[in-house]
């Protein structure tokens, strides 16, 4: 425990710079999750039959194959398909965007199916157009159905980042790595780190549950 103290003393310039890196990745993958997830959800709740083909191939190979290899994916191939330099940690958080986006497009498809088809009825019955419907009535109330949801898939994603330290792109197990080539304490680091991430989970767990509890209130 001694040794644990004394290490976190004189690294926890590295560790918060890996907290930062873990929050700020989670935070971008979710956001920009969401908006290629709606997307997704769009064309798979849309009357085309090729759009609802192509959406739901687009998840099932996102859920089908595992995270590791989707980054590799995207470390190696994405830099020859784009005619631009990309950094091996926008390569990264491209991929978790992607794989995320798969499974908040179901969140948001679950979540606007919630909502009562009456409110589809009714709106439309007033001459709203269906992008009106959508975007006017209907994603609104299924943000509620939805929030909870996307929260749990930040927590997820927090804990997923960590796969990102194979390519260095500096998040907290990119930290664990870098005290325990240092000082050769690998144990000491790794639960530095394991500390960190379980209190950073356990707090937005327990907000999470107040949320919640206010959305069920509000209800």
């Amino acid at each position: 425990m001694e040794k644990v103290i004394k290490l976190l003393t004189k690294y926890y310039p590295v560790y918060l710079s890996g907290l930062w890196g873990t929050l700020w990745i989670s935070a971008a993958t979710v956001l920009f999750g969401c908006l290629l997830g709606l997307l997704v959800a769009l064309m798979r709740m849309s009357r085309s039959k090729v759009l609802g083909a192509v959406s739901h191939a687009y998840i099932e190979v996102l859920r089908g194959t595992p995270v590791l290899l989707q980054l590799y994916f995207f470390w190696i191939g994405l830099p020859k398909l784009v005619p631009f330099e990309l950094s091996d940690t926008q390569c990264i958080v491209a991929a978790l965007v992607v794989n995320a986006s798969a499974f908040i497009s179901e969140i948001i498809r679950a979540g606007i199916g919630a909502v009562d088809k009456g409110q589809w009825e009714a709106a439309r019955s007033i001459g709203l157009s269906e992008v009106h419907v959508m975007t006017h009535v209907i994603l609104p109330q299924a943000i509620k159905n939805i929030l909870p949801a996307l929260c749990n898939e930040f927590i997820s994603t927090i804990k997923g980042t960590s796969l990102a330290s194979i390519f260095f792109v500096g998040e907290l197990m990119t930290s664990f790595k870098t005290v325990s080539s240092a000082t050769f304490l690998a144990l000491q680091s790794l639960t530095i780190a394991g500390v960190i991430y379980f209190t950073l989970n356990f707090v937005l767990s327990r907000l999470l549950q107040v949320l919640e509890r206010r959305l069920t209130v509000s209800d």
